[in-house]
């Protein structure tokens, strides 16, 4: 007997989006209360007040991850808005990746392996060689995805009060 059920993975599909939508300034909302909420957890041993999360949110704008030097990318699960991921040029063969983000209750789904191999035909789209990133060392789960998909640990090529860990991965040349 042959299982005929579709894979987790198959139920999620991603495509390019507006980063100014609705939908995606709901998902980017939800990304930035989710890993300030963690950051205020771990070091104020609390949750960002609300006043303080939407400054945070109001101080990192995402309005760069458009054409034409960025993408934004939202991950449907089943149809619905469920995930989302950014890219912005850095130079001619770099972009950087960010506002990574799946639902926590989609989260081990395959949702966030779906949403980075369109990040890589994204950024193949820009024209890009390279993909980096930085990160925070508290996010286990997305440091672990990240190096499950071809991402290693680079040196620094930024700076910033979150920036803790760096990842870096080479795009294959489309054959």
């Amino acid at each position: 007997m042959t299982n005929t059920a579709p894979r987790r993975s198959d139920l999620w599909t991603v495509t390019t989006a507006d980063v100014t939508a609705p939908e995606a300034l709901d998902l980017l909302r939800e990304y930035y209360y989710d890993v300030a909420n963690r950051y205020y957890r771990l070091h104020f041993d609390r949750e960002g007040t609300p006043e303080e999360l939407e400054s945070g949110l109001a101080d990192s704008p995402s309005d760069d991850l458009a054409a034409p030097d960025g993408h934004f990318l939202i991950g449907r699960h089943d149809g619905a808005a469920h995930s989302c991921a950014g890219l912005r040029r850095l130079d001619a063969a770099t972009v950087e990746l960010t506002r990574v983000f799946v639902r926590p209750g989609l989260r081990g789904t395959g949702g966030g392996a779906v949403l980075l191999a369109a990040v890589d035909r994204a950024a193949r789209s820009l024209g890009a060689e390279r993909i980096v990133l930085d990160t925070r060392l508290d996010l286990v789960e997305a440091r672990a995805l990240y190096l499950r998909n071809g991402y290693r640990e680079i040196p620094a090529y930024s700076s910033g009060p979150y920036a803790q860990v760096w990842y870096g991965k080479d795009l294959a040349p489309v054959e």
